[in-house]
């Protein structure tokens, strides 16, 4: 979301600054038509570029960042979301119930663990797990059963494998929560200090208002 509104921004600034020097450019200085559009479009694109590194290194400050840190991420984070459309492509093809919940689930939950770390790129350090082993399991388990499934052979030996390839599904689902969980932990810990800490605030302003509440009722009497 932070990005979308950074873009508007950037064409925000850019735009009129750019329509502006144009007009000047054949109005006032006298180039000709070809000339002046060319210097528009050249600084429409320079002024665009310098705010979007403006901004990019205002992020990388407040989050504590580096560039090689940010484009590591990005870069993970952009792989990450085509192994998830990867996963969704794969719904068609799984015949049962169960195997389309666990779909399902490690859908949902990946596309959780990727929002967040959208939001706040350092929650990524919270769920590199997830990132570098536990949704290549999901993406590679769910592509196997989904081919296997769908084979018209079922003897013994595909069956047990079908089966194997469920539980062990369930076993990344429980992965991906541990994930989630890891990826939540600081705002849960941050949230319960602010629970603590208002509650702290309350017990001593209790009495406070207890004292004031009596003195009022000495003075009534």
């Amino acid at each position: 979301m932070k990005e979308i509104q950074q873009f508007f921004i950037r064409h925000f600034i850019t735009a009129p600054i750019s329509f502006g020097s144009w007009l000047y450019f054949i109005l006032g200085a006298g180039l000709n038509f070809f000339a002046a559009t060319g210097l528009l479009v050249a600084i429409y694109f320079t002024g665009n570029f310098s705010i979007k590194q403006f901004q990019l290194m205002s992020n990388l400050k407040k989050l504590g960042m580096t560039r090689s840190e940010y484009n590591h991420i990005k870069v993970q984070m952009k792989e990450a979301k085509q192994k998830v459309r990867q996963l969704n492509g794969l719904y068609g093809k799984v015949r049962s119930v169960q195997a389309f919940r666990q779909l399902h689930e490690i859908n949902s939950l990946s596309r959780k663990i990727l929002s967040i770390v959208q939001a706040n790129p350092k929650k990524f350090y919270h769920v590199e797990k997830f990132f570098y082993a536990h949704l290549d399991s999901a993406v590679e388990l769910t592509s196997n059963y989904s081919m296997l499934v769908n084979q018209p052979l079922k003897d013994k030996d595909i069956r047990i494998a079908l089966q194997n390839t469920r539980e062990t599904l369930t076993d990344v689902n429980k992965q991906l929560e541990q994930d989630l969980k890891g990826a939540l932990a600081t705002d849960i810990e941050k949230l319960q200090m602010e629970i603590e800490f208002v509650d702290s605030s309350m017990k001593k302003q209790k009495p406070l208002l207890e004292m004031k509440g009596d003195t009022h009722n000495d003075r009534k009497y």
